[in-house]
């Protein structure tokens, strides 16, 4: 039975990540924490996530950076529900404690220093770490991610973008001259538990923001391999992530080479719903680790349509899958 423990496990994520972990059948939760000056520190989890009462009802408690080495020193995996820059400080110290690392924040997941600089704001100041990360999108690296203790778990809109177009790209089907247009709408929760007064659902409408200098489009193209232009927008609901992509196939592209590449891709992938006949969308995988994927070709046009649960497959139990893959447990183990 291995051991994990949850940083940051106060915030949604976090009490998702809970969850799926009390319930794994090869992992004990052995710790929920959160900074030393957060206000949650020292309540029940289940007090400030009310659906886990009775299921984890443990204390989160303060990490104390300089005690890392001593407390986890009997811990097997951590999983980090935490902002990139504190992921970026303390992935080390756990990896030195000998800890698994799977990181929930963008701070390890593209393989260039000069990429952070750039989209994040600050300079990273680890990269032989960046160099040992493995990019967590489980479908697509799994035998890497069976080699390495820094799991860069993928993030929420780039796994509904990357799910969909991978399959197109690696069998050589996109026009190169053509940009893939993402439009992809999540919910309030994708903004974090802590209040704003921009994600508060009563003051949230339809509408797009980070155009042009979302640091996710970055994260996309780098892990696709081709241009993408990524439109986010923010909808009036909790949870859930709906994309809708435009791409132009090479002339001569037939349909049933495009359903020969997603069959080949995500064959035996369980989590991957191929649908036929209809269209994703956020009721078919709210509250599930699932994601959909349906398409429609018109001559050289395709349209692409992903649905996920942001904070499961976008987030936690994705992160869950990656760990099931690093220490050979079934896939869906916790998740189905």
């Amino acid at each position: 039975m291995l051991k994990a423990a949850i940083v940051g496990a106060s915030g949604y994520t976090g009490a998702e990540l809970a969850g799926y972990v009390s319930r794994h059948s090869n992992i004990e939760l052995a710790g929920l924490y959160v900074s030393e000056r957060s206000v949650d520190a020292g309540k029940a989890l289940s007090t400030l996530h009310g659906k886990l009462r009775g299921v984890v009802d443990a204390p989160v408690q303060p990490l104390i950076v300089a005690d890392i080495a001593k407390n986890f020193a009997d811990i097997d995996i951590v999983l980090l529900a935490t902002a990139h820059e504190v992921s970026h400080d303390l992935a080390e110290a756990f990896l030195n404690a000998g800890c698994q690392v799977f990181d929930l924040s963008g701070a390890f997941r593209v393989q260039s220093a000069e990429f952070y600089e750039k989209f994040y704001g600050f300079t990273h100041q680890f990269p032989e770490l960046l160099e040992k990360a493995v990019y967590g999108l489980a479908e697509w690296n799994a035998e890497k991610i069976k080699q390495t203790d820094l799991v860069a778990v993928a993030g929420c809109y780039p796994t509904a973008s990357l799910t969909a177009l991978k399959p197109l790209v690696e069998a050589g089907l996109v026009e190169s001259s053509n940009k893939a247009v993402i439009n992809a709408t999540s919910g309030v929760s994708g903004a974090g538990r802590k209040a704003s007064l921009t994600s508060s659902f009563c003051e949230v409408s339809l509408a797009p923001y980070g155009v042009f200098n979302h640091r996710h489009q970055p994260e996309i193209a780098a892990h696709l391999g081709h241009p993408v232009i990524f439109t986010p927008h923010l909808g009036n609901f909790k949870r859930g992530i709906l994309a809708t992509i435009n791409v132009v196939l090479k002339a001569g592209t037939t349909e049933e080479q495009v359903n020969a590449a997603y069959q080949q891709a995500y064959a035996g992938q369980n989590i991957v719903r191929i649908l036929e006949g209809e269209w994703p969308s956020i009721a078919k995988v709210e509250n599930t680790p699932f994601i959909d994927v349906a398409w429609q070709q018109q001559g050289e046009d395709l349209i692409v349509v992903s649905a996920e649960d942001n904070l499961l497959k976008g987030a936690a139990s994705q992160a869950i899958q990656c760990l099931n893959i690093r220490n050979g447990f079934a896939l869906t183990e916790s998740l189905v």
